[in-house]
């Protein structure tokens, strides 16, 4: 899966020299947290945040009146406000690739240029929903958590055994505990749980059943 698979193509952008008021505004019509800044002839120089908007007005303590600081506040433009530094991906950027750059960076969302040109957007939400989906949180099913030893062929003798037991597979997930140990999810429907779980304990080695849930 790619970033051009479910980011926003149709994005809200907004001017540098528009003021802060068009930038709240703006947001609160399209309903969206966040919009790239990108001039006249399409170059993207920066994004702006609900959070930037929200330190950059006055804080509750401030002696000013309602009047001077709407006056402050329509001086200000967004270029005056936005990050200039804009962490960007490709569309064909693989989707766990663009999750890692937003977490390394503690970001909400990356912009998608290509050849120079914005052509989309893609948020924590965006990953949030592919992470539901990759999980198969969604669907009906088993839901195993399986340790496992690091040894080659555990996992694919427990995903044999489960289809021999009828099962049908809807996700797989792994996580390193340690360099000796691992983590398996693996959502299944129509299995038939008794009959896997005799056999698993009587012939898988080097494998635990931590949880089930239906």
């Amino acid at each position: 899966m790619f970033v051009k698979d479910v980011m926003t193509k149709n994005v809200v952008t907004i001017s540098p020299e528009a003021s802060f008021f068009d930038a709240m505004d703006l947001m609160r019509q399209k309903n969206v947290r966040r919009l790239p800044v990108v001039k006249e002839n399409g170059e993207v120089v920066g994004i702006i945040t609900e959070k930037d908007l929200f330190k950059a007005s006055p804080s509750q303590a401030t002696t000013l009146d309602m009047w001077e600081m709407t006056s402050l506040l329509s001086k200000l433009k967004v270029k005056q406000i936005m990050k200039r530094e804009v962490i960007h991906v490709h569309p064909d950027t693989p989707i766990e690739e663009a999750a890692k750059l937003m977490a390394d960076n503690k970001i909400g969302s990356l912009v998608v240029l290509k050849e120079g040109k914005l052509v989309g957007i893609i948020t924590e939400t965006d990953i949030f929903k592919v992470f539901i989906t990759m999980l198969g949180a969604r669907q009906s099913g088993i839901r195993y958590v399986f340790r496992l030893q690091n040894v080659p062929g555990i996992l694919s003798k427990i995903l044999y055994l489960m289809y021999q037991c009828g099962g049908d597979l809807i996700s797989v997930a792994t996580y390193e505990i340690s360099p000796e140990e691992y983590e398996v999810l693996v959502k299944v429907r129509n299995l038939n749980r008794s009959e896997f779980e005799k056999r698993f304990l009587e012939g898988i080695v080097g494998a635990s059943i931590v949880n089930v849930k239906e």
